[in-house]
């Protein structure tokens, strides 16, 4: 029978070095976290894992393991037949479960002994979220930040993605924690958990030169509700600036075509109003409902800009000790304005 691989790290350079890196957990571990780039090929799911833990617990340890031999050993079947079918004789995949142990076990003899080179990770998921907590929470990584701010709706996120186009190197926070940064920042459903936003930094940096300069928004230490972890949190602290800057109109109207799923959803926007984190008393919120029942979305868009986005960001700019790198102005958010705009900035960045 061909050996099994034992791998000890859990780091880029030794993940990218196989064909396939396969995840063996359930569906719902899967999802809370897992190895960037990873498949799942689930050798129990989610009833299977928690019928065979109850075994364990409520039973006996013996027949927990022959119930869970014999669903894994269907289970592997299914994944040869399907995702597996079409692998040559020289595919060399990476096997993980939670702990390296009987699951990740099991996939990897099936897979050896059909003369695949079958590597497993020792200590499976935990050696990986190791990695990851010493990378992003312990480390000291020098990190040639720029942060790239503004007041809210100046176009910020547009403009990055155009620097990323251009080639200079970013890091969308947003698009990792799937959230816009605001109190009307949330996308769609959850964002993902904390585990899996910072697998995804992770893979982000791992990507990029960390010589060169690295853009990222300004954001707060939160993403919505996930945090920064301090590797990265502490060189945006003191990364230089550059800053947008557009006509307060240009700006409602902007926010009103981003954040077109809160404004369709009345129920929404009426809580997210009550929820500031100031208190804009009655009579203010009496009049933004009224605008929103009127449909005048960004004349209500303006009038949160004119008072509290544009003061708070006033007040953090004063208290703000970092150097500006330089200021770029936006006549509007047209394509044309923002295309300018990154090229602006991309030339003082460079």
């Amino acid at each position: 029978m061909p050996d099994i691989v034992v791998i000890q790290e859990a780091d880029r350079r030794t993940l990218s070095g196989f064909d396939a890196v396969i995840d063996v957990r359930s569906p719902g571990e899967f999802a809370e976290d897992h190895i960037a780039g990873a498949v799942n090929l689930p050798v129990l799911d989610n009833a299977e894992r928690a019928e065979v833990g109850t075994i364990y617990v409520q039973d006996s340890r013996f027949r927990a393991r022959r119930v869970g031999a014999a669903l894994i050993a269907r289970n592997v079947a299914h994944h040869l037949q399907t995702a597996l079918a079409d692998k040559a004789a020289t595919f060399r995949p990476l096997i993980y479960c939670w702990r390296g142990g009987m699951r990740s076990g099991a996939m990897a003899t099936i897979l050896s002994q059909i003369g695949w080179r079958t590597a497993v990770l020792a200590g499976g998921y935990k050696t990986y979220r190791r990695h990851v907590r010493v990378r992003l929470y312990e480390s000291e990584q020098a990190l040639n930040v720029v942060l790239l701010a503004g007041p809210t709706g100046s176009g910020k996120t547009e403009v990055l993605q155009r620097l990323a186009a251009r080639g200079v190197q970013t890091i969308d926070l947003e698009a990792l924690a799937e959230h816009r940064g605001s109190l009307f920042g949330a996308v769609g459903g959850a964002q993902p958990s904390q585990k899996m936003f910072e697998s995804r930094l992770l893979a982000a940096l791992d990507g990029l030169d960390p010589a060169r300069p690295i853009v990222v928004e300004a954001e707060s230490s939160k993403v919505g509700d996930r945090m920064i972890p301090p590797t990265l949190w502490r060189a945006m602290l003191a990364a230089p600036r550059v800053v947008l800057e557009a006509p307060p109109e240009a700006r409602a109207r902007y926010l009103i075509e981003t954040y077109a799923d809160i404004t369709a959803d009345r129920a929404r926007l009426d809580d997210t109003l009550t929820r500031l984190p100031w208190q804009p008393g009655k009579k203010a919120l009496e009049k933004w409902r009224a605008l929103a029942d009127a449909g005048a979305f960004e004349a209500l868009a303006a009038a949160l800009i004119e008072t509290h986005y544009d003061p708070a960001y006033a007040r953090g700019r004063r208290r703000d000790a970092r150097a500006e790198l330089g200021v770029v102005t936006l006549a509007n958010l047209s394509t044309a304005s923002l295309d300018a705009a990154a090229a602006r900035v991309a030339a003082m960045v460079r």
